[in-house]
């Protein structure tokens, strides 16, 4: 008890501190500026524009801009002037502002660039804003989403927050509903994943000429393998990367014998459109006209795949040797500069957009995420009269065996995404799954190791 009061002295001081810190008009440092997080402790007159930088789709954007409208209703005197751009030029525009010294108020970030930006002091630590902000319940929010934007300086996912989650993005699988149905195949279960030799039975029963002229009109699967193949590998026991996140691993068998299932789904089972045929209508396009049975869904897609000309459904990955299916969760984060004139503002905004009510429901509605807050998707997903109807799959991936991307445990991800650069030879049956993994570990090794020798670097400074 002595130590509580103790401690709740200390931080009344701080908080009066804070107080007359923001009075003298300075910012400070995250402790010094921390306000309650609404955004209303400045009464003054003054308009405060906060420039927020985001990337989306066209719904995405419409969504983003509804909100942001009820946002300065909301918060006279707040102005918010939105800085869109696209997905592929995102990361390069933001690095460019952060080296012309012209950071935003408000970004998204990936999480794999957040030790970098906090070592750099690119991003403000929230941990006082959001500890002392009655309406902020982190105990209502995927504890995945926010554990991917904490940093003690030494780990990531552990210590102080200095991102919140846009969103969580669970990869979830689909299948069209109207191919099983017309073709008289029980539809998958919602429970229990199939077997990898099931799933491709089924695919060969899917995959057919459905006009009589010799061709195939109609694919089981179109993976993409930058997405996909983390699902193989992990469901058979293997990663990209060992427990202590120094050692490449890719040369282990279990994750060989993913990746060469994954080629033999188009070389040697024909269940998958070739590069020739993707040449002419790509695997997205099939899957958009009802020409292909399975195909990842992400949250994203919920507001496009409204108009579909066939009813679809999510069900768990295939799984492999684990007899577990796997999947992967992507995030975003929304982060503060640590060099806005305007925190507690800033903070508010950021809140507003990733665990208010408010702003949640608005977000949900135009369907291009699943809610941050637990108790309010856990509603949503109870409501199967709502496409897809096994939206508690989504939850499932979120809550039990979705994992976040390999690079994101590193200070940077080039060692990782060079496993896909070079990749095709191996989709075409060029080169076996084993000659590949044997030639790409020690380049993606010494990746790995110049990202271990950055990290320690930057921690001297």
């Amino acid at each position: 008890m002595v130590k509580k009061k103790s401690w709740f002295t200390l931080v009344s001081l701080i908080l009066i501190l804070s107080t007359v810190l923001a009075g003298c008009g300075g910012k400070g440092n995250g402790e010094a500026g921390a306000g309650n997080g609404n955004g209303n402790a400045g009464k003054s007159s003054e308009t405060k524009e906060l420039t927020f930088m985001y990337r989306g789709g066209t719904d995405e954007q419409k969504a983003y801009t509804e909100v942001v409208k009820k946002f300065e209703a909301d918060h006279p005197g707040v102005k918010v002037k939105m800085v869109v751009t696209a997905a592929d030029q995102y990361a390069t525009k933001l690095k460019a502002a952060i080296t012309g010294n012209k950071v935003p108020d408000v970004f998204y970030f990936e999480s794999g660039d957040l030790k970098a930006y906090v070592n750099s002091g690119i991003l403000m630590n929230l941990t006082p804003y959001l500890n002392y902000n009655d309406d902020i319940n982190l105990d209502n929010i995927w504890k995945y989403g926010v554990d991917l934007y904490r940093y003690d300086g030494e780990m990531a996912g552990q210590g102080d927050i200095y991102g919140m989650p846009k969103d969580v993005g669970p990869f979830a699988l689909g299948y069209n509903k109207t191919m099983f149905e017309k073709e008289g195949i029980p539809l998958p279960d919602n429970d229990v994943p199939m077997t990898w030799d099931e799933f491709i039975e089924v695919n060969k029963k899917l995959t057919k000429d459905t006009n009589g002229d010799g061709k195939i009109d109609q694919y089981g699967t179109g993976f993409n393998v930058n997405w996909v193949l983390q699902s193989l590998v992990w469901s058979n026991g293997a990663d990209w990367i060992d427990e202590t996140k120094t050692k490449v691993t890719i040369d282990d068998p279990k994750f060989v014998e993913a990746l060469q299932f994954f080629a033999d789904m188009q070389n040697v089972h024909k269940i998958t459109p070739s590069a020739e045929d993707a040449q002419t209508l790509d695997t997205y396009q099939r899957w958009m006209k009802g020409e292909l049975a399975f195909f990842p869904v992400g949250p994203w897609d919920m507001s496009t795949y409204e108009g579909l000309p066939f009813e679809y459904d999510l069900m768990p990955y295939p799984a492999g040797s684990t007899g577990k299916s796997a999947t992967w969760i992507g995030s975003l984060g929304i982060g503060v500069s640590e060099k806005t004139k305007y925190p507690e503002e800033a903070v508010a905004l950021v809140n507003y957009l990733t665990a208010s009510k408010e702003g949640m429901e608005m977000l949900v509605n135009a369907k291009v995420q699943i809610p941050n807050l637990i108790d309010m998707a856990e509603e949503w997903a109870a409501d199967t009269s709502t496409k897809p109807a096994n939206k508690q799959e989504f939850l499932d991936i979120v809550g039990d065996y979705g994992r976040v991307l390999p690079g994101h445990y590193t200070y940077n991800a080039e060692w990782y995404n060079l496993f896909f650069t070079d990749i095709q030879p191996v989709l075409d049956g060029k080169i076996t799954a084993a000659e590949y993994v044997k030639q790409e570990q020690p380049k993606m090794q010494k990746l790995l190791d110049k990202a271990i020798e950055q990290e320690q670097k930057s921690k001297k400074k």
